[in-house]
């Protein structure tokens, strides 16, 4: 029998994939020292993406927020995402990819996945190499896809590659789309056992089909012992397993783990009060369903396409969107279905099913990918495909676009010489008047209610703690307006 380490994704994964980046400092100010106590080997925090929405839709300092978050958790290894040579969906130069890293380093990020669905192997070692050399914990990623071309030994020789840096803490593979069964696991999880030699695996499987927790438990068989799991209300159907499930799966097989019942109480009473109170999904098991191996779009991404068409009142054509997402994934050559190519395909098929004309209308990121700026797909484009995205009056301007590499100095110049690392790179990441609107909004909100607190009394204590100079309750014939 083995000791199981648990990897927290509550609140990275778990409300990326069903509340769609939605959780703000207040919202894990209240549980940062349960999180802090539950016995996770590591939580999983940020990563850029996440740092736009929060400037964007909340008007939040990210950075901010972190301070306040980690210094409530300094039992815990924290961790964050990073891509090569893309933050927030965005082809970026390596100086601003490195500014990133040292940005979360500043706020408490000790630890880093690092991601590229083409598997571009220079770049994404270039970067190992910079977390590494400051001293923060590496974690290559394989990202998991079905197609003819991700065999075992595709997989297998990548992690071999891992393997061989200079600085390699864990190799994990990620199952994004959930379409990891028992059967190929039985097969993958020794090759790359093989593959790894004496660096650690952590297995990261959504839990879109039902089956993540089978997986887990062949690689746990296997001798795998680290797995990524989420608080039951943050957990399922495209987000991960839940912790408490596999809690009780693993014991119940005669293993033994560091977790805390208690702590991890706190936290699935207060995430299921949170989404309660905002409107946000709870996650529940999906049914199984054949279609999902054949589209292998995450389940956040789902979501988005469902926005999207809402927007345009297309809902009717959901289906059909994700049908063309198939046959739009195997014209790219069967990239793998995580950030930032689930965005691509997905808008893409909800332009093609939408306006009537496949390849019509094309974004400047689709353009890129067929010029080959994102990376070799793992298959060869489908040479119709590339060429009607290639003929638009657009592509030929790109055609000799190369991503430019400012030094930091340089960035300066442009963005602000005196400014904070931090806000130049919110700058960088967030063009335009957000991260003015940011800075007007004033400090992060901090305050929360608490579960089986009165609606009327969490309402005007949250109130209190804002910047509004006055707040308003209505109920039927009572009105009443408290000035600050």
């Amino acid at each position: 029998m083995a000791e199981i380490q648990f990897y927290d994704q509550t609140l990275r994964d778990g409300q990326q994939s069903l509340w769609g980046m939605k959780m703000q400092a207040k919202h894990i100010l209240p549980i940062a020292e349960a999180t802090d106590e539950a016995g996770f080997s590591c939580v999983e925090l940020t990563g850029t993406t996440i740092h736009t929405v929060l400037v964007r839709e909340f008007k939040e300092d990210p950075y901010e927020g972190l301070d306040l978050v980690t210094k409530r958790m300094p039992h815990s290894m924290l961790r964050g995402g990073m891509r090569p040579d893309t933050a927030g969906f965005v082809l970026q130069p390596y100086s601003v990819i490195d500014l990133s890293v040292s940005v979360m380093m500043a706020h408490g990020i000790n630890s880093f996945w690092i991601f590229d669905c083409l598997f571009n192997m220079d770049k994404m070692e270039r970067l190992g190499n910079v977390i590494g050399d400051w001293g923060a914990e590496v974690v290559p990623t394989l990202s998991f896809a079905i197609s003819d071309v991700h065999t075992d030994e595709y997989f297998a020789d990548k992690a071999r590659q891992f393997a061989k840096w200079k600085h390699v803490d864990a190799i994990m593979l990620a199952d994004e789309a959930g379409v990891l069964t028992p059967e190929r696991a039985a097969t993958l999880l020794p090759a790359l056992i093989e593959a790894c030699g004496e660096v650690p695996i952590e297995l990261h499987c959504h839990n879109t089909t039902g089956l993540a927790p089978l997986v887990y438990l062949k690689g746990i068989e296997l001798g795998i012992t680290r797995i990524h799991t989420s608080s039951r209300p943050l957990a399922n159907g495209p987000s991960l397993p839940s912790t408490e499930a596999m809690l009780e799966n693993v014991t119940t097989l005669g293993h033994t783990t560091t977790l805390n019942e208690g702590a991890l109480r706190k936290m699935a009473e207060h995430v299921e009060f949170v989404a309660k109170r905002e409107g946000y999904a709870i996650g529940v098991p999906y049914e199984y369903r054949v279609k999902t191996y054949q589209r292998q779009m995450p389940g956040g991404m789902q979501g988005t396409l469902r926005s999207q068409l809402a927007v345009h009142g297309r809902l009717d054509m959901f289906e059909a969107v994700l049908d063309e997402v198939s046959r739009v994934r195997a014209e790219f050559g069967y990239p793998v279905m995580a950030t930032p190519f689930s965005q691509f395909i997905g808008t893409q098929s909800v332009l093609n099913i939408t306006t009537g004309e496949r390849y019509g209308i094309v974004s400047d990121e689709v353009v890129l990918y067929a010029l080959g700026r994102f990376g070799n797909p793992p298959a060869p484009m489908d040479q119709n495909a590339k060429d009607k995205i290639l003929s638009s009056k657009r592509a030929k301007e790109l055609t000799n676009w190369e991503l430019p590499q400012p030094s930091l100095e340089e960035l300066r110049q442009q963005h602000g010489i005196h400014l904070s690392d931090d806000e130049l790179l919110l700058r960088i990441l967030v063009p335009g008047p957000a991260v003015d609107a940011m800075i007007a909004a004033g400090p992060v909100q901090q305050f929360y209610p608490s579960p089986g607190e009165h609606p009327l009394i969490a309402t005007l204590r949250e109130a209190a703690a804002s910047p509004a100079s006055a707040v308003r309750v209505r109920n039927g014939d009572l009105d009443i307006v408290l000035n600050r």
